[in-house]
């Protein structure tokens, strides 16, 4: 089903199924704003401690974000 088909279907919704919707989509959205444990991040970007000076990788970043639309 795409986004579209969805839509279409959520306007027929009566009032009680259109609250239980939001309700749904608040909770999954406060699911989402999960505080993180510093431990939560161990392993990630580990290829970027091979011979990757830090800095140089922030100022390519940091480059990178000049060209973004």
């Amino acid at each position: 089903m795409t986004f579209q088909e969805v839509l279409e279907e959520v306007q027929s919704f009566d009032r009680n199924q259109s609250l239980q919707l939001m309700q749904i989509l608040i909770d999954k959205l406060a699911d989402d704003d999960k505080e993180y444990d510093l431990l939560d991040f161990i392993g990630i970007a580990r290829h970027l401690v091979d011979d990757v000076d830090p800095q140089d990788y922030i100022n390519q970043l940091r480059s990178e974000w000049d060209h973004r639309p």
